[in-house]
């Protein structure tokens, strides 16, 4: 039997971002989903859940660390690798805090991404 690809979900409100993350993925062999909001994310995880989730921190109405919160409190065991272009100590202290396995600063090296989902993936659940 094959492997299927690992499903990443992509949760940035800017499309161009979502759009330019899904073709350096797909090409990296994985399928991808994008929601331009954490609420999208959380509705979709109803029926399925992704294998690993790249979160943009700053989104209107739900932020990433929103996103987070919810995710734990539905017991969620998805990895979450931050993307975000407000780099600040305290801000990757914080969506540590909450459990993100990864943390990447905006614009997002390609193979930076693809070598943080490698190892997110390699070392499991939390």
């Amino acid at each position: 039997m094959g492997r299927h690809p690992l499903l990443i979900a992509l949760v940035d409100d800017d499309e161009d971002v979502r759009i330019a993350l899904g073709r350096l993925l797909c090409a990296a062999g994985m399928a991808t989903e994008g929601f331009a909001s954490g609420a999208a994310l959380l509705r979709s995880m109803d029926d399925h859940a992704p294998d690993c989730v790249v979160l943009d921190l700053h989104m209107p109405v739900m932020d990433g660390f929103e996103v987070q919160v919810a995710l734990a409190r539905r017991g969620s065991t998805v990895p979450v690798i931050i993307v975000t272009g407000d780099d600040l100590p305290t801000t990757r202290q914080r969506a540590m805090a909450l459990g993100a396995r990864g943390y990447l600063c905006k614009p997002v090296d390609g193979e930076q991404l693809l070598a943080t989902i490698g190892a997110v993936m390699q070392g499991g659940s939390p």
